[in-house]
Order: structure tokens, then sequence, then C-alpha cells
């Protein structure tokens, strides 16, 4: 309700393009299509661990599209970009 109302829904799409921009840099810097739960950490910088992201998926909250390669699981990079911008808030 309140996205409708210009002044704020401006001020939603600013704070999504803070949030997204560091994000949709490491997509750019990751040379695979895939990301493997062992690597999430490395991913994200350590924002989130391994560890993390196994309970999460145990819990239905893990990023959509995931696949298993052999005994990985692994996410594809646009889909775990936009679950962490979901979960992610600016603070400035």
């Amino acid at each position: 309700m309140l996205d409708k109302i210009p002044e704020v829904k401006k001020s939603f799409d600013q704070l999504d393009s803070e949030v997204r921009k560091p994000f949709e840099e490491l997509a750019k810097k990751w040379k695979s299509a895939i990301v493997s739960r062992d690597q999430i950490g490395a991913f994200t910088g350590g924002a989130i661990s391994q560890g993390r992201m196994g309970n999460l998926d145990s819990l239905g909250e893990g990023p959509k599209g995931r696949i298993r390669v052999g005994r990985k699981v692994c996410y594809p990079v646009r889909s775990l970009i936009e679950w962490l911008i979901q979960r992610s808030v600016s603070l400035d």
C-alpha cells in the first residue's frame, strides 16, 4: 500500500537499487552459472555459511531452483542473487 505513494515508491526503488548493486557485482565476478553449497561462503564473502544454507534449505527457506550435481547441492547464480537481495536491507 505504501509503495503506491510516489515518494515512498521512489525510496523503495532507490533502496532496492542500493541493496541490489553489490549482489549484481558478485554475479558478474563469479565464473560459473551455479554455486555449490560448499562455496557459498566464498561467493557471499562469508555472509552466509555452508551449514546455515543447509539449515535454511531443510526449513524450505533457501533459494529456489537448487539442484544436485553428484553429491553436491548447487544453486543457480541468478536464483541465489535474488534470494540474497530479498533477505537484505540497507543500513544507511
